[in-house]
């Protein structure tokens, strides 16, 4: 570890994160400032913060496993396994000595560079009413990603709905026709016939599977993560088309798989007879509700700003009511065909739809 008494580029801000990270260098035994192209292959960065212990200083980062975090050469943390966590460093501060005002923060992993893009300052909402004697506390605003990259994927699905409307009107239709949305005999015409067999049902499928991973990146970032996709694949928050291309392959991969599911299931339950019917209708009413996620973003970007919390319960609310009207619809319309009243098929029913809903729900909606 190096001296904690060089200080390079020195930062007069309070219990805040910044990007300048410094790498130690042995030959001047000195700390200069990282350059990703140029350091990297040092497991080892720095940066020299300003902790005042009345105040707290809240970081969230991804860590890879084994990953170590240091106060003035002292351990004060180390990563039991990959995921996203948050740590106050104003509760290790109170024993040691800064220089010139400031603690030394090194990120360590034995063998590989920590992934420092993870690291930002976890946004705490502080209300602005004071009592009185009481002392002023530090208010950060919340960071912002570039929006940039969530209106150049909403016009990408803009342009692939357009183009599924002019080469395949006759399955546009069938998906999306109000006044048939409530006819379970429109189920074997169309596109709805072999949901997953031709390249239009494809499309449609990927475009949904966009639209909901758009709408889920962006009432994550900042805001939460999903640990599960964190442990697996640990992405940088910055990194955010890499996260909307890793939820929409995810999604893709879930809706196509689930028939092969419910045929595995339908032949332990003695239900196969309602396989082609329970996945047709739930594809239908996925993509039918699907059509309107872009518009729930649109709502996000424009408001986002002013009312968050707000904003972001309602994007919740919607996508929990999305993925809890497929599984209604599907009970609905398997019950045309045989009474889920019936003990066995409400089972079946429940092994294929109820749970993996509400594992769904846990890892996007209520995944904090």
């Amino acid at each position: 570890m190096p001296k904690t008494a060089a200080q390079v580029l020195p930062l007069e801000q309070s219990n805040t994160l910044t990007s300048e990270w410094l790498v130690y260098q042995s030959e001047t035994q000195e700390l200069v400032p990282y350059v990703a192209s140029v350091h990297s292959k040092q497991r080892s960065l720095h940066q020299w913060v300003t902790i005042a212990p009345s105040q707290p200083f809240l970081i969230g980062f991804t860590a890879q496993k084994d990953l170590s975090l240091f106060l003035n050469n002292k351990l004060i943390f180390k990563a039991d396994s990959t995921a996203t966590y948050k740590l106050n460093l104003s509760a290790f501060v109170s024993d040691l000595k800064p220089a010139t005002g400031k603690v030394l923060l090194t990120v360590w992993h034995p063998s590989q560079q920590p992934n420092i893009k993870g690291f930002y300052n976890d946004v705490q909402q502080i209300s602005q009413d004071k009592e009185p004697g009481q002392r002023p506390l530090s208010i950060r605003i919340r960071d912002y990603v570039n929006q940039n990259t969530f209106i150049i994927f909403l016009l990408v699905i803009g342009l692939v709905y357009g183009w599924l409307r002019m080469n395949y009107p006759s399955d546009f239709q069938a998906l999306f026709d109000v006044r048939a949305g409530g006819r379970t005999n429109r189920l074997d015409e169309g596109v709805l016939a072999k949901p997953i067999s031709s390249w239009s049902s494809i499309l449609f499928i990927l475009a949904f599977s966009l639209s909901l991973a758009l709408l889920i990146a962006a009432i994550h970032t900042n805001v939460q993560h999903i640990r599960l996709f964190n442990r697996l694949f640990p992405v940088s928050e910055a990194d955010i088309t890499t996260k909307i291309s890793l939820y929409t392959l995810v999604i893709f991969v879930f809706i196509i798989i689930k028939y092969l599911f419910l045929k595995i299931m339908a032949y332990i339950f003695g239900l196969e007879e309602v396989v082609e019917v329970q996945y047709r209708e739930f594809i239908k009413t996925l993509l039918f509700l699907g059509i309107f996620l872009p518009f729930v973003m649109l709502l996000y970007l424009s408001m986002n700003a002013y009312i968050p919390e707000i904003i972001l319960m309602v994007s919740n609310v919607l996508v929990s009511l999305l993925l809890l009207l497929a599984v209604l619809r599907v009970f609905v319309v398997v019950n045309k065909k045989a009474t889920v009243l019936n003990l066995h098929l409400f089972s079946y029913l429940c092994a294929t739809e109820v749970i993996p809903l509400a594992i769904v729900l846990k890892l996007i909606v209520f995944s904090f």
